[in-house]
């Protein structure tokens, strides 16, 4: 649990300096851990995971209804990966 927190204040750190709006997302239990928002309306949404965490059924659960109504999703387990995500929702890239 310390790694994914660890990783998670990674990401949500960078992202702030990068000009996102990050929320802690816990609207209901298996929700992802987080909301990220773009100044141009683009969110998406990053369940946090240590390198050998694995998503609980109701985390799969709650993820495959979030892309069903057409949002992204992502289970992060590396700092590269949460990088990647952001940048390529950053605007003026």
């Amino acid at each position: 649990m310390r790694l994914e927190k660890h990783l998670e204040k990674k990401i949500c750190d960078k992202a702030k300096k990068l000009g996102f709006l990050e929320k802690k997302f816990e609207a209901e239990k298996g929700d992802p851990d987080r909301i990220f928002f773009n100044k141009e309306g683009k969110v998406f949404f990053i369940e946090f995971k240590s390198a050998k965490g694995k998503l609980s059924k109701l985390q799969e659960k709650k993820i495959k209804e979030l892309i069903e109504y057409k949002q992204d999703v992502f289970v992060v387990n590396s700092e590269e990966l949460g990088l990647e995500i952001l940048t390529n929702f950053m605007i003026n890239k």
